[in-house]
């Protein structure tokens, strides 16, 4: 069944009986553009299990990855992709394509972008963007001409506060260094490459260069000592990164606020295991499940934007943003 509304090649059978007003309603069909659903949010919030689980509710349905350094090839420890295990079979698009010591411009992801999601509506599924680089998605619907004109986008905020976020940041990264992050590093380190390029500028790779350097000939004291301040380092990188998103984020309503609805997952971050994930089902997916399927099916709004917006809290100032990275 095609889930995606009216595809721009549907036939527009002729008006042949002239006696009857001519109806124009056959022609904005035709014109009608396809839907896009944008998953966007700071690290760590969500995005991709939202992503499955509404390609999973809306079969069929295919994903576009827009995190800027899940699109490189390995890492993927660090760079946080998802398993094969997590995908749940669902197709993934722009995951690992490009090689570690290239740069892959918000040019590159526009072009690979479009032809995926071209592909995807093609064979009637919906594509949905998932992914935490604000500045790629910015780059496609807003400075790709052709694709303002042939989609029409939902966006999805996934939003966590800050206070919430910063210790299951922390958590990741400790369940990551448990995961094999170190290894993956160290298989991957050339003390002759900076990390200016590529894969090497992702958050848990130049972090760990200087124990990496002394690993053979340091005691173990410094060892640990270094190997320490490493991981703190990645957590507080994380933190500032999260703080960079929300305030891009903040921008991007300002553009979006019509089509952009804000999922608050508070009480999600304060539970765990089986009760965080009965929250995720019924006050996260369930709302993303309805917003979803009257963007599909109802071109009337879900509910006014500025009810949906109307809790949304001031994102932080940069001093509130050096205090709090000076914290961790």
């Amino acid at each position: 069944m095609n889930i995606v509304s009216y595809s721009v090649c549907q036939q527009v059978r002729p008006i042949v009986n002239f006696q009857r007003p001519l109806s124009m309603e056959p022609f904005f069909r035709y014109l009608r553009k396809e839907k896009v659903v944008v998953i966007i949010g700071a690290t760590g919030t969500g995005k991709s299990k939202l992503a499955i689980d509404l390609a999973s509710s809306f079969p069929p349905a295919e994903i576009v990855n827009s995190d800027k350094m899940q699109v490189y090839q390995g890492l993927d420890i660090t760079t946080n992709k998802v398993t094969d295990d997590e995908c749940r079979g669902v197709p993934h698009h722009l995951l690992g394509i490009a090689d570690a010591n290239s740069n892959f411009t918000a040019d590159d992801f526009t072009r690979h972008a479009s032809a995926a999601i071209d592909s995807i509506v093609q064979r009637d599924c919906l594509p949905i963007i998932a992914g935490g680089s604000n500045s790629y998605i910015e780059a496609l619907v807003e400075d790709h001409a052709a694709f303002r004109l042939k989609y029409e986008c939902c966006f999805l905020w996934v939003d966590v506060p800050l206070h919430a976020l910063d210790p299951f940041l922390s958590e990741r990264v400790d369940r990551m260094i448990q995961a094999g992050q170190l290894d993956e590093v160290r298989q991957f380190f050339d003390p002759a490459r900076d990390y200016t390029t590529g894969i090497r500028k992702a958050i848990g790779v130049p972090e760990f260069d200087e124990f990496l350097r002394a690993e053979a000939t340091a005691d173990g004291g410094t060892k640990k000592r270094l190997l320490e301040a490493a991981i703190a380092k990645i957590k507080a990188n994380n933190c500032s990164l999260a703080r960079r998103q929300l305030q891009k984020i903040h921008r991007l309503y300002n553009m979006w606020k019509r089509n952009m609805y804000r999922l608050d997952t508070t009480e999600v971050f304060k539970k765990s295991g089986d009760e965080a994930e009965q929250l995720w089902q019924t006050q996260v997916l369930a709302k993303s499940q309805r917003i979803v399927h009257k963007f599909l099916y109802d071109d009337s709004p879900v509910v006014p934007a500025a009810t949906v917006m109307s809790s949304v809290p001031p994102y932080p100032q940069p001093k509130q943003v050096a205090m709090a990275t000076a914290s961790h």
